[in-house]
């Protein structure tokens, strides 16, 4: 049966869609808690009936009954991601599932072996809502505002599947929706800005690369229409050099939007600068080396409970990655929910010394835009830090040749990069500049990484 014409599939989305994008801004902190209480006991009850949740439970002695709500999340053990890679196609899902009612999709496998999970199309519809929450908090519209999005449009990848697949098609029928634009991440930049001058965004989304390439075509001259009101970023860390040389070509904000292929939306910046959590569809732990949660202010490992959907459940899942800086709700933008200051980066993006410390990836990925402020220019157009091993760094810079006007000379440039990189890292380490003319996407992960790590953790 077609789902569309099911009318209990059609009353659970005009539920999502009148009561899912406002909640946050008309719900307080107690009945946001009762609301996620509610959530966690579904969402156990239906994890008992998928193998891998069902045996890992039973082997730690849970029942469902023994989640009473949130504060009892730590009682359930953690889901890595070759727990659901081991147990992947059907012990990652419950025998009642339709797989016809839902879709595969994967992550990019930047290890080298990829996630895959299922969602149901009620899950995908409610990702796409949340999307118009986030537009909401840019002042936009779902129904009004010209978005353009620059995103994987490959079958099986997690966008197509929330902005493409899932709902949009169905949508058309009943809504004029030509405001909404989708690029494919794949096409080649001036391609994109030629459609985006066409098209003349009031909001414009991609990855920090993509936005860093349509800000450089932009300062040539192309894309004379592109002006948007703001800039989203997604799908990898958006590095301060970047972040202040778009806004500074576009004249206004991007703000990061932080998602993942497993759990969907997870958060957004605000006007404010802080992230909000999407607290009525995930949870966040955020826990120190020995799995404990740390203080307001102080950096934890994410942990991600997500509080909806059928197909693979996300509970207490450490496959994320990130490590980030929760805060206290401070009643901003009078948005109801769990707050953090920054994502600092992956684990997996880490620089590790001799000396056992390490140093975050937002601790280093700053220098080259203090770098660029002091001489007041942005000649370096992009750069890549890697970490051979504990001894030696070497940081691949692309320079703007056409930005002859600088005052400011390339070896002037370098050394002062070698010296801030220095003053961070130490000098018991080795720091090499390199100049390049291109640096490579990663294979596997399809993207350029900001910083690549060769150490054995």
């Amino acid at each position: 049966m077609n789902q569309f014409a099911n009318p209990k599939f059609l009353f659970k989305i005009l539920k999502s869609y009148i009561f899912d994008i406002d909640r946050l801004w008309e719900i307080n902190e107690k009945n946001l808690r009762k609301y996620q209480d509610n959530a966690i006991r579904s969402m156990i009850k239906y994890a008992y009936t998928v193998p891998l949740y069902h045996d890992k439970y039973k082997k730690a002695g849970i029942h469902p009954e023994d989640i009473k709500g949130i504060k009892d999340l730590s009682k359930l053990p953690f889901i890595t991601k070759d727990d659901i890679r081991n147990n992947y196609p059907n012990g990652i899902i419950s025998k009642n599932f339709n797989e016809k009612n839902g879709f595969v999709i994967s992550t990019s496998g930047s290890t080298g072996k990829p996630v895959f999970i299922y969602i149901d199309r009620v899950s995908a519809i409610r990702s796409l809502l949340i999307f118009a929450r986030e537009l909401k908090a840019y002042n936009g519209s779902w129904r009004k505002s010209k978005v353009a999005l620059i995103i994987d449009l490959e079958p099986g990848s997690a966008e197509n599947t929330f902005f493409s697949e899932s709902i949009t098609p169905f949508l058309k029928r009943f809504f004029y929706l030509e405001n909404i634009k989708y690029i494919h991440l794949g096409d080649k930049p001036k391609k994109i800005i030629k459609e985006l001058d066409d098209f003349n965004p009031e909001y414009l989304g991609s990855d920090p690369n993509m936005l860093r390439q349509l800000a450089y075509l932009k300062n040539e001259g192309y894309g004379k229409n592109v002006n948007p009101k703001y800039l989203f970023s997604s799908g990898s860390m958006l590095d301060d050099y970047t972040k202040n040389y778009v806004e500074k070509v576009f004249n206004t904000k991007v703000f990061d939007i932080y998602s993942t292929t497993e759990a969907g939306p997870l958060a957004f910046e605000c006007l404010n600068g802080n992230y909000h959590i999407h607290s009525d569809f995930v949870y966040l732990e955020f826990l120190d080396d020995k799995n404990k949660p740390v203080d307001f202010g102080e950096p934890g490992h994410t942990v991600i409970t997500k509080l909806y959907g059928k197909g693979t459940p996300i509970i207490r899942y450490t496959g994320i990655d990130d490590i980030a800086i929760p805060i206290k709700k401070d009643g901003c933008c009078k948005i109801t929910s769990q707050m953090i200051k920054k994502i600092e980066g992956r684990v997996s993006e880490l620089i590790y010394l001799p000396d056992g410390k390490t140093l975050s990836p937002l601790s280093v990925t700053g220098i080259p835009a203090k770098v660029m402020q002091k001489f007041n220019c942005y000649k370096i157009k992009q750069f890549q830090i890697i970490q051979h091993n504990l001894k030696d760094i070497e940081i691949y810079i692309v320079l703007d040749k056409k930005q002859k006007k600088a005052q400011v000379t390339d070896e002037e440039i370098f050394k002062e990069l070698h010296k801030k990189f220095s003053e961070k890292i130490g000098n018991n380490v080795n720091i090499k500049i390199t100049q390049t003319n291109e640096i490579q996407k990663d294979a596997k992960a399809d993207q350029v990484k900001v910083i690549v790590s060769k150490v054995k953790k």
